[in-house]
């Protein structure tokens, strides 16, 4: 019987390094693209969801292996979300949808 092998922590954390290389530029590839469709007055809202949905699975991916590093398991995705309920991206400082600095919410979960 094979075992069910988890991969090593510096395995993760390369693939981590790799991940958020590729999410900065990806954001600066989607912030480019928004701006030459703004320009050029031919939005492509389609486009825009398909690059945002490609940024959000790499950023769930490195909140995965955040949390097999730390071996909590799946679990600690529920971390990243704020106390108003919108989704936080990661390295955030301020919640975008209510605009409560995240410091202050990770005070409040220690304290609790």
């Amino acid at each position: 019987m094979p075992r069910n092998r988890q991969p090593a922590a510096s395995d993760l954390r390369r693939e981590r390094r790799a991940l958020l290389m590729l999410r900065e530029e990806r954001l600066r590839d989607l912030g480019g693209l928004t701006l030459e469709m703004y320009r050029r007055d031919q939005f492509n809202e389609g486009l825009v969801v398909e690059r945002c949905a490609e940024l959000v699975a790499v950023e769930a991916r490195v909140s995965e292996i955040d949390a097999l590093v730390r071996g909590a398991g799946l679990r600690r995705r529920q971390a990243a979300i704020c106390t108003c309920g919108a989704p936080l991206l990661i390295g955030a400082r301020f919640c975008p949808s209510c605009g409560r600095s995240l410091d202050l919410v990770e005070l409040d979960d220690q304290s609790a």
